[in-house]
């Protein structure tokens, strides 16, 4: 697909609409990295680089404090909404199609102020990145701030995941853990011969039903806490005692806690089990009390919510920038065959961010 002719100059619910309208399902970013750069380098005041199909542009005007604004290009798979189309509900306008929310919408919205803010307060650096709805190892961020730490570093960073428009900030971590048993093969004719390693699981299930999780205050917000079961297997044909059966779990923890921490604390709660950690993504601290925080919440408004969830804002966490997320759009409606963002949602936030960077650094 050829690289589309981006206008950031646009009005910034058409300009979203036409972000929209560039299919971009992860792994098939390059049509709209290729029009979102060329769109970038067209602005003298933007320094603009690229890697694999993740663009970044900076200004680099001298100021005392830089802050990050970042969104992903990609979205899932298409399910019949293509191309986009402005409805008017109740009342209210929406802008649907695939990605409207999950997150073309924050990407218009950077793309848009990175073009007609020639001139900000601080010093910005726009991200626009590949590969957010698969498996992190293609995360387009990730490699970024692995290979190139220095072309995301900052005092601040704002996520553009959708979030009502309203300021949700660090996020939880994650961790899934395998809780194996183990025990002997028979015929389920004579199972006094076995020993059946699903029936062990029962003692695992009745810890997580009487499991208490945590609530946590981190920043004045309050992270809630779980530990769940999320998939069992086992079994070997119909007429056989098995004798290997694991529980999935997942454990989501408040980001006061590192990983380290939640992976030592699912180990003692299932203690006596064979316990084996899959997968850990630490969370991020708000970071609410930080100068630049403070002046994001005072431009923008409203009341900060703790993320249920994980999000990117982990990765400037782990390069020791606190970030929150903010953008237009439902994440209750992400993924949807039926995804919608209200137009006047994605006015609000540019005009949030434009209070924002425009506003004078203490």
């Amino acid at each position: 697909m050829p690289a589309p002719a981006l206008d950031l100059t646009l009005d910034v619910v058409a300009l979203t609409a036409a972000v929209v309208d560039v299919p971009s399902v992860s792994h098939n970013e390059r049509a709209l990295a290729d029009g979102v750069e060329t769109a970038l380098l067209g602005y003298g005041h933007l320094t603009v680089q690229r890697d694999g199909n993740t663009v970044v542009a900076r200004t680099n005007l001298g100021h005392s404090q830089r802050v990050v604004v970042a969104g992903h290009l990609d979205t899932v798979p298409e399910a019949g909404n293509l191309p986009s189309r402005l409805v008017e509900v109740d009342g209210e306008q929406r802008l649907y199609g695939l990605g409207s929310c999950d997150m073309k919408g924050g990407v218009a919205v950077a793309l848009h102020l990175a073009a007609t803010m020639p001139a900000p307060a601080r010093d910005v650096t726009w991200v626009f990145y590949e590969a957010e709805e698969v498996e992190t190892v293609h995360n387009g961020l990730r490699r970024i701030a692995a290979d190139h730490p220095d072309w995301i570093a900052g005092d601040f960073a704002v996520v553009m995941e959708p979030s009502n428009a309203v300021i949700e900030a660090g996020c939880q971590g994650t961790l899934r853990a395998e809780v194996r048993t183990t025990g002997r093969r028979s015929h389920s004719a004579r199972s006094w011969m076995g020993d059946n390693a699903i029936h062990k699981l029962g003692g695992a299930l009745d810890v997580l039903r009487s499991y208490e999780p945590r609530r946590v205050m981190v920043d004045g917000l309050e992270y809630r806490e779980g530990l769940n079961a999320v998939g069992i297997s086992g079994g070997v044909a119909g007429n056989v005692i098995p004798d290997e059966a694991v529980l999935t779990v997942n454990y989501r923890f408040a980001p006061s806690r590192s990983g380290a921490e939640a992976s030592a604390h699912v180990e003692e709660v299932f203690a006596g089990y064979d316990v084996v950690i899959t997968d850990l993504a630490p969370g991020a601290l708000p970071g609410l009390t930080e100068p630049a925080a403070r002046a994001f919440l005072a431009a923008v408004g409203g009341t900060a919510t703790p993320k249920f969830g994980w999000t990117d804002v982990a990765r400037f966490s782990e390069l020791g920038v606190p970030a929150v997320n903010y953008g237009p759009g439902d994440p209750m409606l992400a993924h949807t065959r039926d995804e919608f963002t209200p137009t006047a949602q994605i006015t609000a936030v540019a005009a949030g961010l434009r209070e924002w960077l425009s506003s004078p650094t203490t």
